[in-house]
């Protein structure tokens, strides 16, 4: 019989319409009483396979969005930025940091939802990994617009997710997204000074059955200035 590792994330999850149950599932994993289905420990390949593919280097600022236990953050470090990475859950927090000690990395416990308001527009990277799909309803959306709402000027996101056509059943947690509402990261209402559309693909990963997945990269204007987002 095969294990369902995702078995215990999903029951946690519920409607997805709340991010509370992320630090729970990451203590029970510190215990051995659930496994974090996403933890790999390691960067994720897309992520390094597309820096290397657009020669993505620092300096600057980069914000890891829920950045669990550091792998894809500490691999921004390599490359020369400044890198704030943070989770909801402290747990993930402070795993991350006992694993990477002395590491130049600043790992925080804040809340996509509700980001400390000094992070609108102060990053010139922002990576987005498979947070976004783990949340549905107005959850999701007001993490579509916070995540935008982190990126400097000139700035860049990418995001990276599973993918299905607007006719799929969005099935079980995580919840892929539409072209439609990767799109929503470019015209999201918090996009004043604007983020355009540099590269949208969808591709299948190495798994399998194979998984498609969206690898989209967005850039704000250098002239525009996002506002800061009320929290949800």
């Amino acid at each position: 019989m095969t294990t369902d590792h995702r078995a215990q994330a999903r029951a946690l999850a519920g409607d997805g319409e709340s991010t509370a149950w992320f630090e729970t599932l990451y203590a029970r994993a510190e215990t051995g009483g659930a496994t974090v289905p996403w933890a790999d420990l390691t960067a994720n390949p897309l992520l390094t396979a597309w820096a290397a593919r657009r020669s993505v280097t620092g300096p600057g600022r980069a914000a890891v969005v829920g950045c669990g236990y550091g792998d894809d953050a500490e691999f921004l470090a390599t490359l020369g930025f400044d890198v704030t990475a943070f989770d909801i859950a402290p747990t993930a927090v402070e795993r991350a940091s006992r694993r990477f000690p002395g590491s130049a990395v600043s790992y925080v416990a804040a809340d996509l939802l509700d980001p400390p308001r000094a992070w609108s527009g102060a990053f010139d990277l922002v990576v987005e990994i498979y947070t976004v799909q783990v949340l549905q309803g107005p959850a999701r959306t007001a993490a579509i617009e916070q995540a935008t709402a982190l990126v400097a000027p000139g700035g860049t996101l990418l995001v990276l997710a599973r993918a299905r056509d607007d006719d799929d059943h969005p099935g079980r947690m995580p919840w892929p997204l539409t072209r439609a509402e990767i799109g929503l990261f470019a015209t999201g209402t918090s996009n004043r000074g604007g983020l355009r559309e540099v590269a949208v693909e969808r591709i299948d990963d190495g798994e399998e059955p194979p998984v498609p997945r969206w690898v989209a990269e967005f850039q704000r204007s250098r002239t525009g200035s996002p506002r800061a987002v009320p929290a949800s």
